[in-house]
């Protein structure tokens, strides 16, 4: 639950909630300046559909929020200290699934020879080439999500929230999208007309490698795997740090490390526990400013002899 978070990472988390209160409102201007701008480019229709799909993690992010508020109940004895790991598989397989639809459309238009066309359009009384409108409209969509991603980045590795991880580190690279797009605006100007295909095909790249790496991460979570870093599928390093303190001090017993959402529990089979009752944080190896990430210590005495 959010109220067993220490109080500062308390107001973290609500500092999160309402940047993203602001990133859905600043995101769908995003989405209508691309929209009016879009005309008949594949780029700019995959540029507009990823900005479109940039929502789904913040949707996704607000809602595990509150669900993870929520007290345990009869059905759910557990809490849902766990929302936030269903919520970042959600906005994985989201952003691989599209990323994939996408790569396949761009490849189709490049094999079909598909030649966009840009025209023009009347600006206060003067005709104006329509692919400046869209070199105009593409930097809009990097100014937003870049500044948003920046402002995200510190709260998500405070927080150790994986969905709020990927939003920031997605919106942050979403330069790279606006210069393929702005090249493949440019690219149908100069006359090639597979310029617009193939930025389209650069995004959805993009799109897909960023889906498939945190798809890996989500599900290596949502099965009890070992705790993951947040940048990649790696075992995290204060998990490894908390699994050689724990076999160090109970010497012969299997050590189970999971994630559950943002904090680690351990399950210590084979080793009675101590006579004294100690709280988790006493057991954290590292940081002590950073021992709510060990949430939970089970222990699964031996069984007995002849047992």
């Amino acid at each position: 639950m959010n109220d067993a978070l220490p109080p500062k990472l308390q107001a973290t988390l609500k500092r999160a909630e309402r940047l993203e209160w602001w990133t859905i409102g600043l995101i769908a201007t995003v989405i209508a300046v691309m929209g009016l701008a879009m005309g008949s480019s594949q780029v700019m229709k995959t540029a507009w559909i990823e900005d479109c799909l940039s929502l789904t993690a913040p949707i996704v992010f607000l809602m595990a929020a509150r669900v993870e508020r929520h007290r345990p109940t009869s059905r759910f004895p557990n809490g849902f200290a766990r929302a936030p790991g269903l919520a970042f598989a959600i906005a994985a397989a989201a952003l691989a699934v599209l990323g994939g639809v996408l790569l396949v459309e761009s490849v189709m238009s490049l094999a079909a020879r598909e030649h966009a066309t840009v025209g023009g359009v009347v600006i206060l009384g003067r005709e104006v080439w329509l692919g400046w409108v869209m070199v105009a409209a593409q930097l809009y969509s990097i100014a937003v999500p870049v500044v948003l991603g920046r402002l995200k980045l510190p709260l998500a590795r405070e927080l150790n929230d994986k969905t709020l991880f990927t939003d920031a580190q997605t919106q942050k690279a979403d330069w790279m999208t606006g210069v393929a797009g702005i090249g493949g605006v440019i690219g149908i100007g100069l006359g090639w007309w597979w310029a617009d295909a193939l930025a389209a095909g650069v995004i959805s790249l993009g799109i897909l490698h960023d889906g498939v790496r945190a798809l890996r991460s989500a599900s290596a979570e949502l099965i009890d795997g070992a705790p993951r870093e947040l940048d990649g599928v790696d075992v995290a390093a204060d998990a490894n740090a908390l699994h050689a303190s724990m076999s160090a001090r109970f010497p012969g017993a299997e050590i189970h490390l999971r994630e559950l959402g943002r904090v680690i529990a351990v399950q210590v089979v084979g080793a009675v526990p101590p006579g004294a009752t100690l709280d988790p944080a006493d057991y954290w190896p590292g940081d002590p400013a950073r021992s709510w990430r060990l949430g939970h210590v089970g222990f699964v005495p031996p069984r007995p002899e002849g047992g």
